[in-house]
């Protein structure tokens, strides 16, 4: 299969992890556009072989804090058309209330426990795999995924 297509194949995972990381649809898109333009443009940097999607997702990870960095150096700024209209609060619906709590709890971890539990939960990738995309020894991989659980069960 061909690099492009490979690409293509992974766009879907991609973009979920792209959400969870901006927790904002029109900022994940970007984030994936900017992740797929930098891939199409680095792709002589890839090794055949190699798992792609860690590649991609490494890729995405650090155009994501680069972003980070850049907007507090530079401070966010928010447009009126992008201010909510509607009155604040909490929603009545109970799940509602489940996700905000369970958002709340994945703020709250490390940067490395959230990217571990997200991976590895959401994703279904293998601990082997998140230790090479984050480049780390597999049981700091593990460490990271039960002090996150940990975390988010004393959380619930």
């Amino acid at each position: 299969m061909d690099f492009d297509r490979r690409v293509e194949a992974e766009i879907l995972g991609l973009r979920r992890y792209a959400l969870k990381l901006t927790r904002n649809r029109t900022a994940a898109e970007d984030l994936l556009q900017e992740c797929l333009v930098r891939g199409f443009c680095k792709r002589h940097l890839w090794r055949e072989g190699t798992d792609l999607r860690a590649w991609l997702c490494t890729i995405l990870h650090n155009l994501h804090v680069n972003e980070i960095r850049r907007s507090v150096r530079q401070g966010t700024v928010v447009g009126l058309s992008e201010i909510d209209e509607r009155p604040a609060g909490t929603p009545a619906q109970e799940k509602g209330l489940e996700l905000r709590d369970v958002s709340r709890a994945m703020t709250a971890l490390s940067e490395g426990q959230r990217k571990a539990v997200l991976l590895i939960g959401l994703e279904g990738w293998t601990y082997e795999r998140v230790a090479q995309a984050a480049g780390v020894p597999i049981g700091t991989v593990r460490s990271r995924l039960s002090r996150g659980r940990d975390r988010l069960t004393m959380a619930a």
